[in-house]
This record gives structure tokens, sequence and C-alpha cells, in this order.
């Protein structure tokens, strides 16, 4: 079975997306690589610094928890309730791993719950065909090719709470000076230990070009792969899967399976042997006292409905809200790995 084309909501076009903003998603999906091929021959035959490895591993890990953590697990899915410094610090961190707005990744991400691998799902591997050439291409378009269509998730109708956070709204003005910071801070910090424009050349290449091109691919992963490749550990009404192999890069985002079974928990990784750093991080914002309010799974025998994707948008508006096409996609085996 193969899902329609999107449609944004029941049966509105959806908005439109204008020529300079697909410029601007072009520069994000292949800038990093032109940019590397611009930079590889300046730096050709200087040794890779062990400082270059450690920016590009902190940068990773502070804009990967921003997406995870931040625009995910937070803005999202609403899974805690963050004091007003770490919802902002999430906000900027989130922005500087360029992926969109907080404000347009969160609409994105409730739409594709909403609608997830049936009509209306702006980024399903299966929008073609479930096998061969058919789910190759799909694959590629969950990828990257979903940035280019004309089919924009409508912030009003998906993220109204996000247009009314004036701190949100604020950082969104921003995000082109945050994007800059993501790449100018490596480059600057380089500079610095180095005292030379090569030095600063080669920070800027690992820590950010190569950790913003990696951290991308990464999350498109999810996107891609977590709904065609792996393992099924709970019921749901799509094809998401869990993908071990994404464990560490993901940050825990790749156990999408249990993900979309339980939309608004703080833990992905529940089941024995899952790795789930985001996870780890949002409890200790709870012991610090940053974060409330935690929705942790429950303990066996205390089920408790799941508040997240299609019904945390509900509750935030629901005048706003058209409920999808329920209706459960046919089973067929996944590749297991």
């Amino acid at each position: 079975m193969a899902c329609a084309a999107p449609v944004d909501g029941a049966g509105e076009p959806p908005p439109v997306v204008h020529g300079a903003q697909k410029l601007v998603t072009a520069l994000i999906v292949v800038g990093p690589a032109l940019a590397l091929g611009a930079v590889v021959p300046l730096l050709w035959g200087h040794a890779l610094n062990v400082s270059d490895l450690v920016i590009a591993l902190v940068f990773y890990l502070l804009t990967g928890f921003g997406i995870t953590v931040g625009l995910h697990r937070l803005f999202t899915h609403r899974g805690f309730v963050p004091n007003r410094t770490l919802k902002v610090a999430l906000a900027v961190l989130g922005s500087m791993a360029v992926e969109g707005s907080v404000t347009s990744w969160v609409a994105t991400h409730r739409r594709h719950h909403m609608f997830s691998d049936h009509a209306g799902d702006p980024h399903s591997p299966h929008r073609y065909g479930n096998h061969g050439a058919a789910l190759l291409r799909g694959l590629a378009f969950s990828h990257v090719g979903w940035l280019f269509v004309s089919d924009a998730s409508s912030a009003k109708r998906y993220a109204p709470d996000m247009l009314r956070d004036p701190d949100i709204q604020r950082i969104d003005r921003l995000f082109p000076v945050l994007a800059v910071a993501s790449l100018a801070i490596p480059f600057g910090i380089g500079y610095g230990l180095s005292g030379t424009v090569v030095g600063a050349l080669s920070a800027l290449l690992w820590g950010g070009l190569v950790r913003m091109a990696l951290l991308h691919h990464v999350t498109w992963s999810v996107n891609s792969l977590c709904h065609s490749f792996g393992r099924r550990s709970d019921g749901t009404k799509d094809r998401s899967t869990n993908l071990w192999i994404l464990a560490i890069v993901s940050l825990g985002d790749n156990w999408h399976n249990v993900h979309h079974a339980h939309p608004a928990w703080a833990r992905h990784g529940v089941h024995r042997g899952m790795v789930d750093p985001s996870a780890w991080l949002i409890r200790r914002f709870e012991q610090f006292g940053w974060a409330t309010k935690v929705r942790w799974p429950p303990r066996p025998g205390k089920c408790r409905p799941d508040v997240g994707g299609y019904e945390a948008l509900e509750a935030v508006e629901p005048e706003r809200v058209v409920a999808p096409n329920r209706r459960v996609p046919e089973r067929e085996p996944t590749v297991l790995l």
C-alpha cells in the first residue's frame, strides 16, 4: 500500500514554499558539502588536530540535544516543563543545528505524527510504494526530497502555541544569525587555539561543516530509515521502527516505533538494551530542578493515556485540528537489523 501525496489537512491546499525558501533549503542541504569541497584543498596535507575533534563532538552534542531534547521532546510533544532559561537555551541550540526555525520544525513534526505514513505525512518513505524501486524513491524523498516540495506545514494549524510564545518567536527571528554563529563559533575557537587561519579553517571544517552535515543526515535518517528498516516492539498504525544502529548518533531518537506508540514520553528507549542519551539528560535536568512534570513511561500496571503528536496538538488548540485517516496500513515484514 502506498500513501497518497501529502495534503495539509482535510483537503485544503498546503502553504506554498516560495523560491527564496527553497534556495535557503538548498543552501542548508548542499551548502556544507559544497563548502567541504572548497575547504578541503586548502587543508590538504595538514594533520587533523585533537582539538578539532573535540570541537566537533561538543557542538554535535549541544546542537544534537537541542534537536532531540529541545525541538522534539519538549517543544513538539511537551514531554516536560522547563524553566525559562532552559527553554531558551534548548531553542537556541536547536536552531543552531540549522534544521529550520523552532516553529517550522515543530509544525512539520506534529503533522508527521498526525498523518504518519498516510496521506498528509510530509515525509513518508512509503509515498510511492513499499517495494523495490518505489521504496527506494520514497526513501530518497523522505530523506531530503520532501524539503524541496511546496508542501509546508501550517504553523497556525500545527504550532499555534509556538506562535504565541514571545521567546520562541524572538529566537525564530534570530534563526539566520544563529545559523551563521553555528559555523562562526568553531572558526573563532580554532583561530583562538591555533592563532592561524589554517587552524581556524580546520576547526570550521570539522566542528562546523562536517558536524552539521552529519547531524542533518542522522535526523533525516529517522524520517526515512526508521520507517522502513528495523524492528517493531510496539503496536502503531504506521510503519515506524526501532533501528538500533542509530542509537548513539541520534541520541536516542532512533527508537522511533516506541516513540510513535507513546509520543509524549520523555524516554524513547524503554525496553531492555535501548540506549537513550536524551532521556538521561532530561533526568539530569529534572534532578537539578530545571525541568518538572516530566512524562516518564509509567511503571508496569500504572498505565495512563498518552498526550503527544496528534493528541498534544488537539490539546493545544482543538478547533484547528482535523482528525487524520486512522486506517491501519497493511502489515509487511521489515528488514531486521
